[in-house]
């Protein structure tokens, strides 16, 4: 009897050492990931609620840091250079800062995002942008803070944030045209040597068209721009052999091999010397 009291005792202790309470977060976690133009912007930050309390100028005091949300460190990432006020942002993640006044609030961008709250230790060096914001007043109240990226055309949108009564927003411009020219030109100059290269390696390693797989080296290799790359004359070699072509796969591993001794590449090395003489056998 005491053998099984023991035993159940020990099963709720287990229990009650694992079991994890629920219950709902102060300041909700948000994840907000918006495309405009062809740039992608994520926005993470946590959420508190005024809660009936008196926020800008009283629990957010006029003129100090703010961390800007709650928790970790609220961020935006952007997936490629934007402008802001005349002055480029570099694309990357950065912690949202600011520093509410009544009549002007300045924004802040810092690379370091991984404070809980305000940095320790404050360094200009890592604040990539400062820019200043006049604040609009809202009509209606926010309950909980709410950072968005709204106004959105082609070339710019405006990063939000509001709470309370107050509303700021920083407008951004994107680099669409200049990316949407790059993508142009790219597609319509035609495959470059690694698509080629990438399709023939397919063809080769599941056993397809092996004669198609030698139409795409040889444009892969054709279309090299200074000296071949050694990997695609192993590649080259791999697919004349499987053709049957011994002699020409021979030759081609040569090439590859003075190639892979150039760059000192000793796996390609051996490879090759494997290769030739296993072919060289039959």
């Amino acid at each position: 009897m005491k053998k099984i009291i023991f035993v159940l005792t020990s099963i709720i202790a287990s229990y009650v050492l694992n079991a994890q309470v629920k219950t709902p977060a102060p300041s909700p976690h948000a994840t907000l990931t918006q495309v405009v133009g062809l740039t992608d912007v994520t926005i993470d930050y946590s959420r508190p609620s005024s809660k009936g309390r008196a926020i800008f100028g009283d629990l957010v005091p006029f003129g100090k840091l703010w961390r800007t949300g709650a928790n970790l460190n609220s961020t935006v990432t952007f997936s490629e250079d934007v402008v802001i006020n005349g002055t480029t942002l570099k694309k990357g993640k950065y912690a949202i800062f600011t520093t509410p006044k009544a009549d002007m609030w300045e924004v802040i961008f810092y690379t370091d995002t991984d404070n809980w709250g305000t940095p320790d230790n404050w360094d200009v060096n890592k604040a990539a942008l400062v820019t200043n914001v006049d604040p609009i007043a809202l009509g209606n109240n926010v309950e909980s803070l709410t950072i968005g990226i709204n106004n959105i055309t082609n070339d710019s949108a405006t990063l939000d944030i509001s709470w309370e009564k107050t509303l700021v927003s920083v407008k951004f411009t994107v680099p669409t045209h200049k990316a949407a020219l790059a993508s142009i030109e790219k597609v319509l100059a035609g495959p470059t040597a690694g698509d080629y290269f990438s399709a023939a390696q397919y063809f080769y390693q599941s056993n397809g068209d092996m004669n198609k797989a030698l139409e795409y080296i040889n444009k892969a290799t054709t279309l090299a721009k200074d000296e071949v790359p050694f990997w695609h004359l192993r590649q080259k070699s791999l697919i004349q052999a499987k053709l049957g072509d011994k002699a020409g796969a021979i030759a081609t591993a040569k090439l590859s091999l003075a190639g892979a001794e150039k760059a000192k590449n000793a796996d390609y090395v051996k490879m090759n010397n494997d290769s030739i003489k296993d072919w060289s056998k039959k």
